[in-house]
């Protein structure tokens, strides 16, 4: 029996670990934390469904009482624009939740185990070792005590702690400029009539375009808020839930919707979070999820791209281990990377303007926004949608139509 150690919990790990467990694997998962814990990246997207049915967590998901979600709205001033999922060019779900990220990874930790992972907490990996036959792993628990693991192959999903990276120097530069995120939960108060707690909320700041919030309901009157932008916009001083307040009340809409909103709880910080990596694989290794790599947090992309990372690996795992010949890279590391280049692109054309451009356009076209709304639901390694195939071309394309409307 093949043994594979997963290192990190969180959805990219259990959803793996559940996965090859199904396949007669056997799956540690050594996470350095207790459950529950505080996590953003809580609007999922439908295509996450698709992952976690696939896991054989659906059940245990859909009871657990999360905010149903069925969209995305934008607002911009006094212009806003919605994007119904269920409206969308490809197939698959167009509902999914959105989750207090603590009790969603508890939930599928839960099942991971239920299901046979082994999974092992407060356990901190701190040196691997992948010149012999086997990774060997040198890992510390809560009280210091120190013990070597040995596995047939290793999946990093620890995240933003990015385990593998650092030890094995494959840190390279993202791309992006470096930006800072302020965010927490609150207890909402929303009794606006035109607010909808079943799509996130994104605002655009009335006068920085590159500046945006989210605000996300959860089901038990509490909503996820936060603000991100580059990080020299941040004033100086003031405390987090000070300036995040005052940013808030900087647009309009979003000061009327949260008029009654009580910040009880404490706004937390995180800067330059955008990463990349030399590859997201090697000899006895994978990286999965955040470990790989992370854009941006404005399409709520995160947990998709882990759990897909998660489905693909476990797949060519198990071809390997049955003795098929593989290749990482083309049936790993090319089809993630096709999903994550098509969010890119939008990522990219949020912060420069031209995809705020297209959809707040006054017309637009219902064909052109069904396949739009596919890449926001999550769907974007569905290359039968031009905007996939094509993204940077299109999306081009698509620009130069709207402005010259």
């Amino acid at each position: 029996m093949y043994k594979i150690i997963i290192i990190g919990a969180g959805p990219s790990g259990s959803i793996a670990g559940a996965l090859l467990n199904n396949l007669g694997y056997q799956v540690t998962i050594l996470e350095r934390q207790c459950f529950p814990r505080f996590s953003i990246g809580e609007s999922l997207l439908p295509q996450c469904m698709a992952f976690i049915q696939e896991a054989g967590m659906m059940d245990a998901v859909v009871n657990a009482g999360f905010q149903f979600k069925n969209g995305a709205s934008f607002v911009y001033q006094n212009q806003r624009t919605e994007f119904n999922f269920e409206e969308k060019f490809t197939d698959g779900m167009g509902t999914t939740f959105q989750v207090q990220r603590g009790r969603f990874d508890e939930i599928l930790a839960n099942e991971a185990a239920r299901m046979g992972v082994d999974i092992r907490w407060q356990m901190e990996v701190t040196a691997i070792d992948f010149s012999g036959d086997k990774p060997k792993l040198d890992v510390r628990d809560v009280d210091g005590n120190v013990f070597e693991y040995e596995a047939d192959f290793v999946l990093d999903a620890s995240g933003f702690g990015r385990i593998l990276p650092r030890l094995l120097d494959l840190e390279s530069p993202s791309g992006f400029p470096v930006r800072k995120a302020l965010f927490g939960h609150i207890e909402d108060h929303i009794d606006d009539a035109g607010f909808d707690r079943n799509k996130i909320l994104i605002t655009v700041h009335p006068e920085h375009k590159d500046v945006w919030f989210w605000l996300i309901p959860f089901s038990n009157g509490r909503s996820s808020i936060g603000v991100v932008a580059e990080a020299d916009f941040y004033p100086l001083s003031g405390d987090n839930s000070t300036v995040l307040q005052t940013l808030i009340n900087q647009d309009d809409n979003l000061r009327k919707v949260l008029k009654n909103a009580v910040f009880d709880d404490p706004i937390n910080t995180i800067i330059g979070y955008s990463a990349n990596v030399k590859s997201l694989y090697g000899k006895g290794y994978a990286l999965l999820g955040n470990a790989g790599e992370f854009l941006d947090p404005v399409f709520s992309s995160g947990v998709t791209i882990a759990m897909k990372s998660a489905s693909l690996a476990a797949a060519i795992l198990d071809r390997q281990f049955k003795g098929e010949t593989v290749d990482w890279q083309t049936g790993y590391a090319e089809p993630l990377q096709r999903g994550v280049n098509t969010f890119r692109v939008f990522v990219d054309a949020w912060y420069d303007g031209r995809f705020q451009d297209v959809i707040f356009h006054p017309k637009q076209q219902l064909e052109v926004k069904a396949m739009i709304s596919s890449i926001l639901a999550g769907y974007a390694w569905d290359e039968a949608n031009p905007y996939v195939k094509n993204a940077r071309s299109r999306l081009d394309t698509l620009v130069e139509l709207c402005r010259a409307d």
